[in-house]
């Protein structure tokens, strides 16, 4: 990177771990959706978004990550427009994944307008520079992975929640930007960062129940999403 970009990025990084010191303030405000009737009897209900604001440390964990996330996409994501649409979602996706490993809870209220974000930078870059492609390809990305996750949700087959659909369409147009095999690759590595720590705690207590417990998606979702700009141009390089 020249002097320039590297300043770019170093601000870049370090605005997303400032931005996820306010992880708390905007978690309180996330009005709490009605209680799932789905929930099993011998199973606690969640904490509210309110309990969760007010737990030690939040905003540490998400400013450290907001940290990490942004060097790594810093390191990975080509710089430019890219960064634009990366960067300032860093800060909003790893609260999501914070939220969710607590609650399992995706609120609309936090990823519509991360998607409205996405698409409009995506629209302002192709009115920009008058390459419909990028456009046209990210927005194919987002749609396909939407509609794949919403078939897994309505045929129950994935233990997804609706809130995982909302979010793959914003990480659909994010990896989208980058080539179909970035978010072949992102998707992918979510349902690995997903699948395989269960199956290895499954293995090491011998298990098999525990195989059945639901987890939540998001965080691997926003894993997968982070490392996929990495792996998958060199997934692409091997196959092609």
């Amino acid at each position: 990177m020249d002097p320039a970009t590297t300043a770019v990025g170093v601000a870049g990084v370090l605005g997303c771990g400032l931005a996820g010191l306010a992880a708390p303030a905007l978690v309180v405000r996330l009005p709490d959706p009605s209680p799932s009737p789905s929930l099993p009897a011998d199973e606690e209900p969640p904490p509210t978004y309110a309990e969760v604001a007010t737990e030690p440390g939040l905003a540490r964990r998400a400013a450290a990550w907001g940290v990490g996330a942004a060097a790594l996409v810093v390191l990975t994501v080509p710089s430019g427009w890219p960064w634009l649409l990366w960067l300032p979602l860093v800060p909003v996706l790893v609260t999501l994944a914070l939220v969710d490993a607590r609650t399992r809870l995706l609120p609309r209220a936090v990823v519509l307008p991360a998607t409205t974000w996405a698409l409009g930078v995506l629209l302002v870059e192709g009115a920009v520079t008058g390459d419909a492609r990028r456009l046209l390809v990210a927005v194919a990305c987002g749609l396909v992975a939407r509609s794949v996750f919403w078939l897994l949700w309505w045929l129950r087959s994935a233990g997804l929640g609706f809130g995982d659909v909302r979010l793959v369409a914003v990480l659909g147009l994010l990896l989208g930007r980058l080539g179909p095999a970035e978010t072949l690759t992102g998707l992918y590595l979510a349902f690995l960062v997903l699948g395989v720590p269960g199956l290895a705690l499954a293995l090491v207590r011998r298990d098999r129940s525990l195989l059945r417990r639901a987890r939540p998606f998001g965080p691997a979702l926003v894993v997968g999403t982070l490392l996929g700009p990495a792996v998958g141009p060199v997934l692409a390089a091997l196959l092609g």
